[in-house]
């Protein structure tokens, strides 16, 4: 069992604050992806639960035993954990035997239970037939998975991976993502991951930690990460979004620039921002389409075919919406046709900067 307890912790390099009062609680075998922009503090907080960063101030427990507070700290390698870095780290003059089995000869376990222990791992991280290999002879992915195994081998409770898989390539990355999601079921871990891919942390986690200048913005499953974004940053870097600015009364809501309205009988009134995801959109001839949200009226402005969708931008008043459409209406749509353009759903915050 691995349960994390963070309670306010906060963290200053020098007079640099890159965490501020972060608290939460992480259950065992839970999946949690940090997942912010590149600065915004997710590495940091990381190393903090593994141990090779101090809190300013606040109390990260593991198993309710106190790791780090004002009074006590207990050293990396006295938690129990496993970490996988950014960098493969390893080792170019060992097998991939001996760089899975190195912890278990420095804690000094005999030989047979080292083998057997080192030959169950590669096999769990499918790396069965390349045991005598050197890493030189191993692609990026086999390596990754070898820098996973060594941390698998102790069988620890805790898995942290910072950006594991950031120096793979983008095919690599996504088949790399159900493979590290299947070992964590199998192992039945805790697994704290960090990321700026939203991505993969959509794909992998039970729950997401968003996180903007060392302050948690939302804590959530990433469905509701996505469907409900509590504020226009999450909106923004979770997925595809168009936002327009407006004025919300008298049920609807004024897009400013556009000329046009939508429906609106929300809480908000005044002035608003409107954040409409790109898949929400039905794009039909002119005069054609209904859709529960609202209906606006504009001209294609071009068209670029992706293969599996269609993605377009509509020109309203010389405003540009982006629509990701059916990869069909590629050869039905043609630039410079009128469209219209039907709200399937959209999202309202308050406007706080106008």
């Amino acid at each position: 069992m691995s349960v994390i307890s963070i309670d306010k912790v906060t963290k200053y390099f020098d007079k640099t604050e890159v965490i501020r009062e972060f608290t939460g609680v992480i259950n065992d075998k839970e999946f949690v992806s940090l997942l912010g922009p590149s600065g915004c503090g997710k590495t940091t907080m990381l190393r903090m639960i593994a141990g090779f960063e101090k809190p300013t101030s606040g109390e990260i427990r593991i198993d309710d035993k106190v790791v780090s507070s004002a009074k006590t700290f207990v050293p990396p390698e006295k938690r129990g954990i496993g970490m996988v870095f950014q960098s493969y780290a390893v080792w170019p003059h060992m097998t991939v035997f001996d760089n899975v089995a190195y912890p278990l000869k420095i804690a000094k376990l005999p030989k047979a239970e080292i083998k057997r222990k080192v030959e169950k791992v590669l096999e769990n991280v499918h790396l069965g037939p390349y045991i005598k290999r050197m890493p030189s002879q191993l692609s990026g992915g086999q390596q990754q998975r070898v820098a996973l195994g060594r941390a698998l081998v102790c069988e620890p409770n805790l898995l942290l991976l910072d950006e594991p898989l950031s120096n793979l390539d983008a095919k690599l990355r996504e088949s790399m993502r159900f493979e590290i999601k299947e070992i964590q079921k199998k192992f039945g871990i805790t697994v704290v991951y960090v990321t700026h891919d939203q991505a993969e942390a959509m794909a992998m986690s039970d729950r997401i930690i968003m996180l903007d200048q060392g302050i948690i913005q939302q804590v959530a499953p990433p469905t509701e990460i996505y469907r409900r974004p509590v504020n226009q940053f999450v909106a923004d870097f979770v997925g595809k979004v168009n936002f327009f600015n407006g004025v919300s009364e008298n049920g609807k809501i004024e897009l400013a620039g556009l000329g046009q309205s939508i429906p609106y009988n929300g809480p908000h009134t005044g002035k608003v921002i409107a954040a409409i995801r790109p898949e929400n959109i039905i794009l039909s001839p002119k005069d054609t389409a209904s859709a529960p949200c609202g209906i606006l009226e504009g001209t294609l402005h071009s068209m670029f075919y992706l293969g599996d969708i269609n993605d377009c931008r509509i020109e309203i008043n010389g405003e540009i919406l982006r629509v990701i459409a059916d990869s069909g209406s590629f050869d039905s749509l043609k630039e410079g046709q009128k469209i219209t353009v039907g709200i399937k759903e959209f999202l309202v915050y308050e406007d706080h900067q106008n």
